[in-house]
């Protein structure tokens, strides 16, 4: 079996930026499996599919194909032989996509989908469920988390960066609620793996989380800091 690095998180914690820097200086390939899910929301939303239908995204999920191929910018998803990377961020997907991830057959799906791929490569693998439910057995395992205010602050800057207009408060409303919907959804909830390390990076800039992550990675003595081993 490739090596596996498992890494779960809170929205706007850092975890993706952490998980496509490792996996570039590693070698590895990055699944962002939050891609996963907003592909399968786009592709339901183009086909008018209703999001609160769990039947019907259960159906369209088994009958979808999805891969990741690499690129320099990170992964482009490509769905039923279709690169839908460029919308993947668009607002309806934001607002759909947790209603999507919470559906069982769904999960059960692109979970498979996802084993697939850490069969085939040595993967860093981002989500929410990556350690306690999709790779259970990785070899390592880390979950990326931050202070409410700090992760609505980020999320907001990057909705900036790509030209929306949008106020905190709005990124504060739609960041509880997703961390509700993510937290309390019946199946697969977002939550820490009993062996996971977990690493708070609130006064932590992408270079030092990824620096104390590799540290840990390498077995680096000393290699603790903002860093709480669970």
């Amino acid at each position: 079996m490739p090596p596996r690095i498992a890494i779960d998180g809170p929205a706007g914690a850092g975890k993706s930026t952490l998980a496509r820097r490792l996996a570039h200086r590693l070698g590895y390939l990055y699944v962002d499996t939050g891609a996963m899910y907003r592909a399968l929301t786009y592709k339901a939303l183009q086909l008018g599919v209703d999001l609160e239908h769990e039947g019907a995204l259960t159906s369209l999920a088994e009958s979808t194909n999805m891969e990741l191929v690499p690129d320099a910018e990170g992964p482009r998803v490509i769905l039923d032989g279709q690169d839908v990377t460029a919308h993947l961020r668009e607002p309806e997907i934001n607002a759909g996509v947790s209603l999507v991830a919470r559906v069982p057959g769904v999960r059960a799906r692109l979970t498979e989908l996802q084993r697939r791929i850490a069969k085939k490569h040595p993967v860093v693998m981002d989500g929410r469920d990556i350690g306690t439910v999709v790779l259970p057995e990785a070899e390592h395992k880390f979950f990326v988390t931050a202070s409410f205010e700090e992760r609505c602050r980020r999320r907001w800057r990057e909705m900036l960066d790509q030209g929306r207009a949008v106020s905190l408060d709005e990124v504060r409303e739609q960041v509880a609620l997703r961390d509700r919907l993510d937290s309390q959804r019946a199946v697969a909830p977002l939550a820490m793996a009993p062996d996971a390390v977990c690493i708070d990076t609130t006064d932590l800039d992408a270079d030092q989380v990824l620096a104390r992550v590799l540290a840990v990675i390498r077995g680096e003595t000393g290699a603790t800091g903002a860093i709480l081993d669970r």
